[in-house]
């Protein structure tokens, strides 16, 4: 019977682990991730408590930070696969289970099972999209002109655009009874729209380089759009989700376009490599 559990005796050569320091361009982008997911959290506990002002606000300033902390790991280069899956969660938080439930505290629960089942599509929806996201990462044959768009839409677009009937309401607008079916059907279609094949123009490599005589008129558009977002923050961003909905079919467009550009394109033809043998 002692065999079977031999007293444990350390090897005496064995040295203790050293732990390399880790260095702080690794850190900080994980940083920024966490605040973010610090506010997604914190607009949960606020849409408990009915201050469904300052819980949009702070989904809102999330998608801000989920916007740079990717940047400034790729200038920093400092990204990693810990801050990729870091990422990916705190997305799942932000702009899955923050909107939804959200939603739900607003108005979804005045229809009982039906408002509940809904709100989970809609947080199940950005889970499924976010895994999708991932999955396509790793495909080596993507042609480098996919990446300016992406796979239905993307988790901060669906969270922002999904929160268009709460704006709406701030500006003034009674959801009464009649609403509520409204407010449900058009959550729904959202869910679809992230879980969709639709193509979404992503901009990711569009304005690496910058024309010299557009640098002063992009300046100014953007201090006049941080104006009125700091202004009139509600009026901005319903403007800014039915824009971005209606411009929905012209990045499908523009994808069909560069779909069939790539298709016609000669096919270059292989050439014998100088070294190889001919038979």
């Amino acid at each position: 019977m002692d065999d079977l559990f031999p007293p444990f005796a350390p090897d005496a050569n064995d040295r203790p682990r050293r732990f390399r320091p880790v260095p702080f361009r690794l850190i900080a982008p994980n940083m920024i991730t966490l605040l973010a997911l610090c506010l997604g959290l914190t607009a949960i506990r606020l849409a408990f408590e009915g201050r469904f002002e300052p819980a949009v606000i702070a989904v809102i300033v999330a998608a801000g930070l989920d916007g740079i902390d990717g940047r400034v790991a790729r200038l920093l280069k400092g990204t990693s696969r810990f801050g990729a899956e870091l990422d990916s969660l705190a997305d799942f938080v932000n702009f899955g289970c923050a909107p939804a439930l959200i939603l739900y505290s607003f108005t979804l629960h005045n229809l009982k099972s039906v408002g509940w089942i809904v709100a989970l599509v809609f947080a199940i929806a950005m889970c499924l999209r976010l895994a999708r996201f991932n999955a396509m990462l790793d495909d080596p044959n993507r042609p480098e002109w996919k990446k300016d768009f992406f796979v239905g839409m993307p988790a901060p677009a669906g969270a922002i655009t999904g929160m268009l009937p709460l704006y709406l309401h701030f500006l003034g607008l009674d959801f009464s009874a009649w609403g509520r079916p409204v407010i449900l059907v058009y959550v729904l279609v959202i869910a679809l729209l992230v879980v969709s094949t639709v193509p979404t123009f992503s901009g990711k490599t569009w304005g690496k380089r910058v024309p010299r005589d557009l640098v002063v008129p992009i300046f100014l558009v953007v201090v006049v759009g941080f104006g009125l977002v700091i202004s009139f923050p509600f009026e901005a961003m319903a403007a800014v989700s039915v824009a971005y909905l209606a411009g929905l079919p012209f990045g499908a467009a523009q994808y069909r376009k560069r779909l069939k550009q790539e298709a016609s394109a000669p096919v270059a033809p292989a050439q014998d490599s100088p070294t190889a043998p001919k038979i």
